[in-house]
């Protein structure tokens, strides 16, 4: 028997026992509990980074960890694998992106083999196959039967370099598209939404059905999706029938409107624009449109805008004012006008000071100063015609139900959500499945149709969808009258794939339905969801999003798709950048000790930051796990830090959970060196426990400590860190017991084996087998700490004199206050403490101290 730990003899050995044996496999047997384990599947880029061997192997802990603890468990794996990469690839290689993508999902799949993550394959999903998004047309056609789905010309984030458009969402702070880094543009284009809108007031209420979500996401999404409770206002414009409506949360304010704002896409612009305005109306409409949501929002940034010419009237007390186009008011965004009260708006004060626009007050704290900034508190009303004097909160709906009663508003209630833009001017997508016919309008695809395939003989430029260059590919006659047609060429956003993949899964080789409701039922919610924090919007809302609307389709009976939420931190490593250059240096080009730039020579500057390939702080995966074996990389990915929080990696650290699994294979291959190997461990029973040796039962309780400490550390939050600190101290009690050859120190050892199995599974399958077992660790059931092990026969008394600690001693733990006393007094510590003097009093703590007051 080897006495040295040699990981990459055992790991192969046992992955391929464990496929052989289908171990992984959710089983088909319902009388046990269901636990829905899933981790949020990957792009298949063909590589695997250290964010992916932590957040698959927190699943698979909790995976492994539920089957031993008697649950059947589905823990299914697949590939977000439509997207804009594997089509940018194919320009870059003249490859097909689904020859890209396939050889990149296998290359993966090896890779997590070689992780020993126990995902059911048989589940796989690839969200590009036919046989997937197939499905994902079918609920596309489901939301446009149920009148969720929709095409309209909208101002949209146009993506120059990749020719595409962009939700709201994948534009970050900055206005850069989330791929390709360009900085957006706004387009006028046709496009497809979906009415996520709809479920605006659900999906912020059902929050609150998620009490094992992080706060910080809930919030994130409550914050998106922004609900504003005020007032709908109808501005008449004059010279014209038509009127200009805003919505307002301070309609407290409306008798310090002083100028209205359109959005320069508002259909309304045009109309109210004068003649002797048009020339600059059209110049500023045409910079604006150059310019990201970001930038036009931006509070940092100054507001741009111009008159038009046109006025409006003020309902409430007749004024004229004029109306304004600007650049941070968007079409999307409410009505696509705002009314500025320069006075109460920190936004219009800025505006109406930049163009001399008048602010007038008309609400007041206690004195009435000139304003050097906006007041936006709650105060008094002033020049308010009859409403003057009243509490401006109370205001608000005294002036709604003014607005009711003249027909010139009502309440409304708003939200920043606005409805998901899901076409992409792109290839590598699922065919959004309708044919727009001259005569018939825009018809569904027949679901006997599906899928719309994509076609494979494509030309890809890069520049906008190869998809619409294709005559023989969009021409076809219409399902409905015959009357030639064209296909819509648009390819849906690939959020839609991956915001339904949790319910293919328990049924995913499914040729005839979506999925079987009875199965997907079965396993639905998921019980544990593992996932990065970035997708706390776009994904998250989306996936809630589907659920609800397949829920309504009568397909399932839930309302959240995951029950409880793990967002993992991010796995960090040292970076050295040079402060002056502001570049990254590599480390293997720095000395640590006196890091220089090997360049210039200057001092550079030593963080820990997010690894990355640009930051030239990576570690590559199979280089650790080729040096120090699989089991050690997950170990240390779960000691090294809470899986909420940033992981900071440290060469050394790896290095001791070697050591640590080193010590383990020692303590357990010499174990199993002696003649009472393959004994096992048959529990004790009640007449052995009574007669085990003082050494026993320390060892027994050092046992079930562990088991229920390491059990307590994985309920809950998942404190995976101090669940391996537990098992460190056992292996320690072990390493040390005096009693090697009793049976508690063999239940010991099964112990340790059976709580490591989750974290450390190759090293502990071999370990099980080496002490004489023949079934998979996996296979078993998970310890369960006996109370009466736990119970101490003895505790420590502290011996005081006069307040002050003289020592201590040991004594029975059932004993009471008298034979405390009796025992502190008879001890040697108190007799030599006490020699010669007077007790006075004695104070007797039960189970903590006894202390001794003396005369003098």
């Amino acid at each position: 028997m080897d006495s040295r730990y040699n990981p990459q003899s055992i790991e192969e050995k046992w992955q391929q026992t464990w496929a052989e044996q289908n171990l992984d496999q959710m089983p088909e047997d319902t009388e046990k509990p269901k636990f829905y384990a899933l981790s949020m599947f990957p792009y298949p880029s063909g590589s695997l980074h250290m964010g992916h061997v932590r957040n698959y192997t927190i699943i698979d802990v909790i995976a492994r960890l539920k089957r031993m603890q008697g649950y059947r468990v589905l823990n299914p794996m697949g590939w977000d694998a439509f997207g804009l990469p594997a089509e940018n690839a194919a320009i870059e290689r003249g490859i097909p992106p689904a020859q890209w993508t396939y050889q990149n999902i296998s290359q993966m799949k090896g890779l997590f083999r070689r992780l020993g993550i126990s995902f059911d394959w048989t589940k796989e999903v690839t969200t590009c196959s036919p046989d997937y998004y197939r499905w994902t047309q079918w609920l596309f056609l489901q939301f446009l039967e149920a009148g969720l789905a929709y095409q309209k010309e909208a101002a949209v984030n146009w993506d120059p370099i990749d020719q595409t458009v962009l939700a709201n969402e994948q534009v970050d702070n900055e206005g850069r598209s989330w791929r390709s880094g360009a900085k957006v543009e706004r387009k006028l284009l046709r496009q497809w939404f979906l009415k996520i809108t709809d479920y605006a007031e659900q999906l912020l209420n059902d929050l609150d059905k998620l009490p094992d979500w992080p706060e910080r996401v809930k919030l994130m999404q409550a914050n998106w999706i922004g609900k504003s409770v005020g007032a709908y206002l109808e501005f008449p414009i004059v010279g014209m029938d038509e009127k200009i409506a805003v919505f307002t949360t301070r309609p407290d304010t409306i008798y310090g409107v002083s100028y209205v704002v359109l959005a320069p896409e508002h259909p309304l612009t045009q109309l109210v624009t004068t003649s002797d305005q048009k020339a600059a109306v059209d110049t500023f409409i045409k910079e604006v449109a150059l310019q990201s949501e970001m930038d036009r929002t931006a509070d940092d940034k100054p507001k741009r805008g111009v008159p038009t010419g046109g006025t409006v009237i003020n309902p409430f007390n007749d004024e004229e004012i004029p109306i304004w186009i600007a650049d941070y008011v968007l079409y999307e965004y409410g009505t696509g006008a705002v009314m500025g009260v320069p006075a109460h708006d920190t936004r219009d004060f800025k505006f109406a000071n930049q163009y001399e626009l008048p602010i007038k007050v008309v609400i007041v704290d206690d004195d009435e100063n000139p304003l050097t900034e906006a007041y936006t508190e709650p105060g008094i009303m002033i020049n308010s015609q009859s409403f003057n004097g009243m509490d401006s909160i109370k205001g608000k709906a005294a002036i709604i139900q003014a607005a009711e009663n003249s027909g010139c508003g009502k309440a409304r209630v708003q939200y920043r959500l606005r409805d998901w833009l899901i076409s992409r001017q792109r290839y590598w997508g699922a065919p959004i499945p309708v044919i727009h016919c001259p005569k018939c309008g825009t018809v569904p695809v027949p679901q006997s149709d599906l899928p719309v395939l994509l076609p494979e003989n494509v030309q890809f430029t890069g520049k906008g969808s190869p998809l619409a260059k294709m005559p023989e590919w969009v021409n076809v006659p219409c399902p409905s009258c015959g009357t030639p047609a064209q296909r819509e060429t648009d390819t849906m956003d690939t959020f839609m794939d991956s915001s339904w993949y949790f319910l293919r899964y328990p049924d995913a080789q499914n040729s005839e339905q979506v999925f079987d409701t009875a199965k997907t039922n079965d396993w639905m919610q998921v019980d544990q969801y593992v996932g990065g924090i970035e997708h706390a919007i776009l994904h998250l809302l989306y996936s809630r999003f589907f659920t609800k609307v397949v829920r309504d389709r009568g397909l399932i009976n839930c309302d959240e798709p995951f029950k409880r939420l793990l967002t993992q931190g991010m796995v960090q490593a040292k970076a050295y950048k040079n402060p002056v250059t502001g570049k990254y240096v590599a480390a293997s080009d720095v000395d640590p000790e006196n890091p220089k730039d090997p360049q210039t020579g200057e001092a550079l500057e030593v963080f820990y930051e997010k690894m990355s390939k640009s930051k030239y702080n990576g570690v590559d995966p199979l280089e650790v796990m080729g040096k120090y074996g699989v089991d050690t990389a997950r170990m240390f990915i779960l000691f090294k830090a809470p899986p909420e929080k940033d992981l900071e990696w440290d060469d050394a650290d790896v290095e001791g959970q070697f050591r640590f699994l080193n010590r383990v294979w020692r303590l357990v291959t010499e174990f199993a060196a002696l003649d009472r190997a393959g004994q096992g461990a048959p529990p004790l029973q009640a007449g052995e426990k009574d007669a085990l040796s003082k050494v026993e039962k320390d060892l027994r309780r050092a046992i079930h400590t562990a088991i229920k400490e390491v059990r307590e550390d994985l309920e809950g939050e998942y404190q995976f860190n101090t669940a391996v600190s537990e098992m460190m101290k056992l292996n320690n009690a072990l390493a040390d017991a005096k009693c090697k050859d009793s049976p508690v120190y063999a239940e010991g050892i099964n112990t340790l084996i059976l709580l490591l199995a989750p974290f450390s599974p190759h090293i502990s399958d071999e370990l099980w087998q080496l002490i004489g077992n023949s079934e998979s660790v996996h296979l078993q059931a998970w310890p369960v700490a006996d109370p009466s092990a736990l119970v101490t026969d003895e505790i420590t008394l502290v011996i005081q004199v006069m307040g002050k600690t003289r020592g201590t001693i040991q004594v029975p733990s059932g004993a009471d206050k008298a034979a405390l006393e009796n025992y502190a007094r008879e001890s040697d510590l108190a007799k030599r403490h006490l020699e010669g003097k007077e007790i006075k009093k004695v104070i007797v703590v039960p189970g903590k101290l006894v202390n001794f007051v003396v005369a003098g």
